[in-house]
C-alpha cells in the first residue's frame, strides 16, 4: 500500500505534468518557462526540479511511460511468436493501458494535442526522436534475444525494428499534422499504417512499369 507521503509526491508530479501540457498547448513549448509551470501548480522552481530535470523531460514524461510499457509488453510476448506479430500485438496491448494511465493525470485530448505540439516544435521533436532511438536499440536487442540471433552478425533484427519504427513514426506524423487530435484517429492511423507494413515489404508494387508507361 502506497504511503501518504508517496501519494502526495505522485499528486504533485501529476499536477506538474498536467500544468506543463496545458501551457505547452496554449502558448507553445518554447514560450513556456519552468517558472510558469511551477507557478501554475503553486510550487517553487526548486520543487519542480525535484521531479524533472527540465521542461523537456516533463513534456516527454508520458511518452516515456508509454515506451517503457510497450517494451515490457514485447518482452512478455511468447518467445515462439513471429517477431513482427509480437511487435504489433504489443502495440495493441499498450493502447488501452496507456489510455488509462493518461486519463489518471489529464484529459486524453490534451495529451493528443501535446503530441501535435511535439511534431511541430523542432527542439522538442529532436529530443523525442532521440528517446525513440534509444527505445529502438532496446527493441533490436530484445528481438535478437527472442530469435537467438547475433544482431552484430545478422542484420534482420535491426532491419525489422527500423521498418517497424519508421511506420510508427510515419503514422504519428500523418495524424499529428492533420489537426485531428483524437485518440481514435491516432489509433486508426497507426493500425492502417501497420496493416500495410507486411504487404509493402513482400509485394511487387509494379511501380517501374507505371513510371515507364507515364514517361512514354
Amino acid at each position: 500500500m502506497t504511503g501518504l507521503r508517496e501519494r502526495k509526491k505522485q499528486r504533485t508530479r501529476d499536477a506538474l505534468i498536467r500544468a506543463a501540457h496545458e501551457l505547452f498547448v496554449t502558448q507553445g513549448y518554447d514560450a513556456t518557462t519552468v517558472d510558469q509551470i511551477a507557478e501554475a501548480v503553486d510550487v517553487s522552481q526548486r520543487t519542480f526540479f525535484r521531479y524533472f530535470t527540465s521542461k523537456e523531460e516533463v513534456a516527454l514524461s508520458l511518452h516515456e511511460t508509454i515506451n517503457d510499457r510497450f517494451y515490457a509488453s514485447l518482452c512478455a510476448r511468447p518467445v515462439d511468436e513471429p517477431p513482427l506479430q509480437s511487435l504489433r500485438r504489443a502495440v495493441d496491448e499498450v493502447w488501452d493501458e496507456s489510455s488509462r494511465t493518461i486519463t489518471e493525470i489529464l484529459p486524453v485530448e490534451l495529451h493528443m494535442q501535446l503530441c501535435q505540439v511535439i511534431e511541430t516544435t523542432p527542439s522538442l521533436l529532436s529530443a523525442h526522436l532521440h528517446h525513440y532511438l534509444l527505445l529502438e536499440e532496446k527493441l533490436v536487442q530484445e528481438i535478437a534475444r527472442r530469435t537467438g540471433l547475433d544482431d552484430e552478425q545478422d542484420p534482420r533484427p535491426r532491419v525489422l525494428v527500423a521498418a517497424f519504427a519508421g511506420v510508427m513514426r510515419s503514422a504519428a506524423r500523418h495524424w499529428g499534422m492533420r489537426g485531428d487530435a483524437s485518440l481514435e484517429e491516432a489509433r486508426r492511423s497507426t493500425h492502417a499504417f501497420l496493416d500495410e507494413l507486411r504487404p509493402a515489404l513482400a509485394s511487387e508494387w509494379g511501380r517501374g512499369t507505371r513510371v515507364a508507361e507515364r514517361d512514354e
